[in-house]
């Protein structure tokens, strides 16, 4: 690896591309074939879109017409759906020490109790100090007392057990009709999102089956011209063979 080069995950676009042919693909997935690349930008103005390389390492690279603002656009919004689909529970964590007062301990709960209403499971671990460590029984007790006190919210997912020589833990679950409410809200969600794209799609059909008119005109301009061309360089050889 050579020192001082920054390598890209970007494809390149438009002048970017320097070789002098691509295998040109059309917006809506159609083979237009080998053409110079210097054509293939020219169709791309015309069809006011993009020319990206989308395979570098084939012989002659392919290329094809898009509109580059819009295709990141949609990589992200499919990348956030994608993040947004995982199951987003996450595990929080609460420190108690044995000899807790009533008055921590509440608000500890009071923590515990937010984290299980947000759909998120809760790690409770009591911390032992010194002789704590040799009556291990007074951390179960304290932490199936709070699990008794937040049952409305959660259950226990995993029983308390020792973690080492000074920490007992215990994991609570939020209760299924939190989660089923949260599924429902998320459901309720991504349906307003489908059908929002939905409606984008229709518009970017309509926009794209507009662009492909142009690319197919100008593909046709570019047939003409190079059938000119011959027709032209064959008469001209012709009247030569005449004189």
């Amino acid at each position: 690896m050579r020192i001082g080069v920054i390598i890209s995950d970007e494809p390149r676009i438009n002048d970017e591309i320097r070789v002098p042919q691509v295998r040109l693909i059309g917006p809506n997935g159609e083979q237009v074939g080998v053409i110079a690349t210097t054509v293939a930008l020219n169709l791309a103005k015309e069809a006011n879109l993009d020319l990206v390389e989308v395979a570098p390492n084939a012989k002659p690279p392919v290329a094809k017409l898009i509109d580059y603002g819009k295709f990141k656009y949609n990589e992200k919004v499919k990348a956030r759906e994608a993040r947004r689909n995982q199951n987003t529970a996450e595990i929080k964590e609460i420190r108690f020490r044995l000899k807790i007062d009533d008055h921590d301990f509440e608000v500890k709960k009071g923590h515990v109790i937010r984290f299980l209403n947000g759909g998120d499971k809760v790690k409770v671990t009591i911390m032992l100090r010194g002789r704590e460590q040799s009556r291990p029984v007074g951390g179960v007790e304290l932490l199936h007392r709070l699990a008794d006190e937040v049952a409305e919210y959660g259950t226990i997912e995993s029983q308390p057990k020792q973690e080492g020589p000074r920490n007992i833990i215990m994991t609570l679950a939020p209760k299924g009709k939190k989660v089923h409410a949260q599924s429902e809200q998320r459901r309720r969600g991504d349906q307003s999102r489908a059908e929002r794209q939905a409606r984008q799609a229709a518009r970017l059909a309509a926009k794209q089956e507009a662009q492909a008119s142009a690319v197919a005109a100008a593909k046709a301009k570019v047939s003409t011209a190079t059938s000119d061309k011959k027709n032209n360089t064959k008469e001209g050889s012709n009247a030569e063979d005449e004189k």
